[in-house]
């Protein structure tokens, strides 16, 4: 006869493996709350539905998060307006809103080392991951590494795993294979480098 914790242990992998995991990482006290409610069928179901849609969504947003490559980074509440001798304030905080992903439109930011690129496209990546979006973060040194790592032209072109950046965040004129439509936000600068890229 098979003891209680060996049941239970046991049912516990069998959720596990079909992909019950919220169920199988709280069992007990799904099991109690199921008695102590004295759940119907149809309820019953109804929490087990709820609850794996609230884990495999946390869950989602953890790994687009993880995968993203954005980092640590400070939240535009942080930034300084007034540091930048010009910008475009309102264009930077509707790109914050998203709407440039939804028209299917480039963002390119432009302008000198240390002025705040790299926080307003983290940010920018950080709203797009919240959102749903599925976010790639690379720093041009990062991009220019991967891609020397690889010997071959055909790899070398291949190194970034999302080859149509909706957004390229540059110190220079920039280009995006995207659209040709002109950027929807600029800090103008004639001096710097590539400081990162971000794919959505």
């Amino acid at each position: 006869m098979s003891s209680p914790t060996k049941t239970t242990t046991d049912l516990t992998g069998r959720l596990h493996q079909i992909g019950l995991r919220a169920l199988a990482a709280n069992l007990d006290d799904f099991i109690a709350r199921a008695v102590k409610g004295n759940w119907s069928p149809r309820v019953l179901l109804e929490q087990l539905a709820h609850s794996e849609a609230l884990d495999r969504s946390r869950r989602s947003l953890e790994r687009r998060l993880r995968q993203s490559g954005i980092g640590k980074f400070k939240p535009m509440a942080d930034f300084d307006w007034n540091w930048p001798r010009k910008i475009e304030r309102d264009v930077i905080e509707r790109a914050l809103t998203l709407d440039f992903i939804r028209e299917a439109r480039n963002l390119v930011l432009i302008g000198p080392n240390g002025l705040g690129k790299t926080m307003i496209a983290k940010n920018i990546g950080h709203a797009a991951v919240l959102a749903g979006h599925s976010v790639l973060f690379r720093s041009a040194a990062a991009l220019i590494e991967t891609c020397n790592a690889n010997p071959t032209r055909r790899a070398a072109a291949s190194c970034a795993p999302m080859p149509t950046p909706a957004w390229f965040a540059s110190t220079r004129s920039a280009t995006s294979p995207l659209t040709t439509r002109p950027p929807t936000c600029s800090l103008k600068s004639s001096t710097g480098a590539t400081s990162a890229a971000l794919w959505f």
